[in-house]
């Protein structure tokens, strides 16, 4: 991660009320520290730009139509393992507790204030820090640590063994991980995706989505996307498509030198 000076925090701001959500935006204009990526106006499409943009920070109002603030921090959840940290913004006091069962990050009543703002702001970046900083144990270990050249695929009611070069890419849906292989399609018994890589070469499987994990050997072609963004298009028999997300687009740029 960098150091303050160059890093920016990814950010979505979603608030059903324009107004409070223009205000919003423009206080964060003197924190370059935040890159404000979009902004929408309830809570379904809160969902929808947290999955497409994958920002670090997540500045969410309480009361909005269709979906709360709240609803989208649950239906995420139960789907996704590394989320955004949110910070709700409200004028509503009786929503505090909750929202801090859900673990959001802190809890602002509008009008927001500046210096409380700034405050919530470094408080996100530490954390963001602290999260990317490699774990002591994990560091040590990593060295000698040997990769799996081998995992198990579960297919057709059979367990059967790949050779970790023929995976072409992973995804995870609702807690399952699929195993696309130059051979056939399966499933496997690692929970998370970062468990997955954890087990494997990481100079060869790239995290390139919170969702997907792909074999860089077996990217068949880097395809443009919409706002300087890109897909991938892997070598297995459906050719599929998969994001970049933004955070992973610098490492695309630099591996390929787009």
């Amino acid at each position: 991660m960098r150091d303050r000076a160059t890093i920016a925090l990814t950010t979505v701001v979603v608030d059903d009320e324009q107004l409070a959500c223009d205000e919003l935006a423009y206080l964060l204009k003197d924190f370059p520290e935040v890159d404000v990526l979009a902004t929408g106006s309830n809570g379904l499409q809160a969902v929808e730009l947290i999955r497409k943009l994958e920002p670090e920070l997540v500045f969410l109002d309480v009361n909005m139509p269709g979906l709360d603030g709240m609803g989208v921090v649950r239906q995420l959840r139960e789907n996704r393992e590394d989320l955004p940290q949110f910070i709700f913004v409200t004028a509503y006091e009786q929503h505090a507790v909750e929202a801090f069962r859900l673990e959001a990050t802190d809890y602002l009543l509008k009008p927001v204030d500046k210096g409380r703002l700034a405050a919530t702001i470094e408080r996100a970046r530490r954390n963001v820090l602290d999260k990317k900083a490699p774990e002591p144990a994990a560091a040590a270990k990593s060295p000698g640590a040997t990769p799996r050249n081998k995992l198990m695929v579960r297919a057709n009611n059979r367990y059967l063994i790949v050779d970790a070069n023929d995976v072409i890419y992973a995804t995870i849906d609702d807690g399952l991980i699929t195993l696309v292989t130059t051979a056939f399609d399966g499933h496997s018994n690692y929970r998370t995706i970062e468990e997955l890589q954890a087990n494997l070469d990481r100079e060869m499987f790239w995290r390139v989505h919170r969702s997907f994990l792909v074999n860089i050997n077996r990217i068949k072609e880097v395809v443009p996307w919409f706002k300087s963004s890109y897909q991938l298009r892997m070598d297995d028999r459906k050719h599929t498509e998969v994001p970049v997300s933004r955070v992973q687009t610098r490492r695309l740029r630099e591996l390929f030198k787009l």
